[in-house]
């Protein structure tokens, strides 16, 4: 196997997204990926359908399960073969409830013991300490941590975001935790542990929300498709259907309104400044919006892309993926006869390899028994 992570052997523990998710990233670079499943039912997402693939599959599962191997392992019964394989790998990842892989023998302590050199990414839901008991669920964190309190209309209930947004950024934090724990290690220290939670990813990917309330006080609300600190920054009605427009600067209001052939709106004092026009938000959109109605999204796109305003229609997945296709990005790859979405990452020189479909539960039992009789 070849890549930029050639030679990594990844223990994957982990199950349902965020762990594998984590995992198939470090997969497509070019790490050796042991998914380790219950016998019997494996990963809960094998069953989390429809959609189905052609294959039966559920695509749910083949969404974040590709390049990597599959074991059986009854870790009450099979513990010794665990640590044994353990024992070899540079990285384990896990998602059990806190305390789950110390009564099974498999903790950090007890492996650091077998090999120091080990990187240990435990993924949970509301870290080791008093929110161990808590369940680490995405749809649990986008509700507790904030995410739905400013999702949605203002006068609505909290909304969730469309997909598990909360599982993806742990586990792109926890596969950055690993990326820096083995620098760490092959620069001549030793391996370590890291924890990561969804509470904690969550809070720190809240950006401006979240640095509002840490330095400010503020706490935000759901304001739709609004920004609180832009305008204008937010959906608005072509001819025939909605176009987001997000003027982030002075220069590009400025240049909305040139292309809009309304340059009154840019000299009107009132819309003089992003912070004057954030005190001025519902006259404004009211304005945008009358001048939009003349021309349809697609000729709004055009035009004001051509003009250097950010914009664009709001596309369901099949139009994404075609636009993409046409922006020349290659969003899908075609794997063991079913489509995969591609690693978003390019690399000139150690470019994601896509060599294995997403394993049948067990199919390397006997791959496992070979390396751990060398």
């Amino acid at each position: 196997m070849s890549g930029a992570l050639s030679g990594l052997l990844v223990a994957d523990f982990s199950r349902v997204l965020a762990g594998p998710y984590c995992t198939m990233l470090l997969a497509d670079l070019g790490a050796e990926v042991v998914k380790v499943e219950r016998p019997g039912t494996g990963d809960d997402t094998r069953a989390w359908g429809p959609p189905y693939a052609s294959s039966g599959e559920a695509t749910y599962f083949l969404g974040v399960n590709r390049n990597k191997r599959s074991i059986a392992l009854d870790l009450r019964a099979d513990a010794e073969v665990a640590r044994a394989l353990a024992a070899r790998a540079d990285v384990l990842v896990e998602n059990f409830k806190p305390g789950t892989m110390d009564r099974l023998g498999l903790g950090y302590e007890a492996l650091r013991a077998l090999n120091p050199g080990l990187v240990y990414c435990s993924i949970t839901g509301f870290g080791s300490g008093a929110g161990a008991g808590l369940p680490g669920y995405d749809l649990i964190a986008q509700a507790v941590g904030g995410l739905m309190s400013v999702t949605g209309e203002p006068d609505g209930p909290g909304t969730k975001a469309g997909v598990a947004l909360v599982d993806v950024i742990t586990g792109l934090h926890a596969a950055l935790g690993i990326m820096a724990a083995l620098r760490h290690r092959d620069g001549g220290g030793e391996g370590q542990r890291i924890e990561v939670s969804l509470l904690s990813s969550l809070l720190s990917a809240l950006t401006n929300h979240a640095s509002a309330y840490a330095a400010a006080g503020v706490v935000p609300q759901a304001m739709g498709n609004r920004h609180p600190s832009i305008v204008p920054y937010e959906v608005f009605q072509a001819a025939d259907r909605p176009i987001v427009i997000a003027a982030g600067n002075d220069r590009q209001f400025q240049a909305l309104c040139a292309a809009l052939e309304r340059p009154d709106l840019a000299g009107d004092p009132r819309y003089a400044t992003n912070a004057q026009r954030v005190g001025a938000r519902e006259p404004l959109v009211a304005e945008l919006n009358a001048a939009l109605a003349g021309r349809t999204a697609d000729e709004w796109f055009e035009r004001l892309t051509a003009a250097g305003v950010p914009c664009g229609p709001i596309n369901d997945l099949a139009a994404a993926f075609a636009l993409a296709g046409e922006l020349g990005l290659e969003p899908a790859v075609e794997l063991g006869g079913a489509g995969q979405v591609a690693n978003p990452i390019r690399l000139s020189a150690t470019p994601p390899a896509y060599h294995r479909p997403p394993p049948a539960l067990g199919q390397d039992d006997a791959w496992l028994r070979e390396i751990l009789d060398r």
